[in-house]
Parts: C-alpha cells; structure tokens; sequence
C-alpha cells in the first residue's frame, strides 16, 4: 500500500507532491515519488522536491527518457502496489476546459486505482 505522486518540477507538481503528502500521512503509508522530469537516478533529488519532501524517507525514481509519461506513472503505480496515485493539472484556457492533458486523461482511464487529479490554484 503507497500513494504514488507523478512529480514535474512546475507548480501544479509541487501541488501535486503536497496533496500526495498529506494522503500517505493521513493513510500511514508510504510515498513514493516518479519524476517525469528525465534525468539519471544517481543524480541527487531536484532541490524543489527535496524542499517539499523534508526530512522524511521517501522512495524516489525518475521515468526513463525514452518512456512516456503515462506509461512510466501506470507501470510505476503496479510496480510499488499503488493504492492512489496524484497527478497535478494545470489551469487551461477555456477551450481547453473539457479536455485534460493527455497524460492525465490516459493515467484516469487506465489506472487499476483510485487517480487524485490536483490544480495548483483554486478560483475563489
């Protein structure tokens, strides 16, 4: 059992790893973290991830280069038994109102678990 959050280094990310935090601590499991930001797993944690993520332990892995988005996060939500996984979306035009990214379209439709899709900002 983990909460698994797809990670890109832009705001709708950083709100995407804060709600990820919140669901594994108020579940007490654990986190796990997919960069889809490629980059070689012996590089450190992008410091904007490690500033949210604290001083916990938290598993952390990185979507290889040649592997899309989508695939990377489903393959990773079975490969740590994923029991939600946090995307973050960011705020579209109005034409873009009824259509979601890609990616987040296909990981709703094709995930074997619950998906939490996360705005970075909310309109009051």
């Amino acid at each position: 059992m983990t909460v698994l959050v797809a990670y890109h280094a832009s705001p709708h990310g950083e709100a995407a790893v804060r709600t990820a935090l919140e669901e594994s601590q108020s579940r007490d499991v654990p986190l796990h973290v997919l960069v889809l930001d490629p980059q070689p797993a012996s590089d450190p944690t992008p410091a904007e991830l490690a500033a949210l993520l604290g001083a916990g332990e938290v598993a952390v892995t990185y979507r290889g280069e040649h592997t899309e988005p989508a695939d990377a996060i489903l393959d990773t939500a079975d490969e740590v038994g994923a029991t939600l996984v946090v995307v973050g979306s960011r705020k579209r035009s109005s034409q873009g109102t009824f259509l979601m990214g890609s990616t987040t379209q296909r990981v709703l439709l094709d995930a074997s678990v619950p998906v939490l899709v996360v705005k970075d900002v909310y309109d009051a």
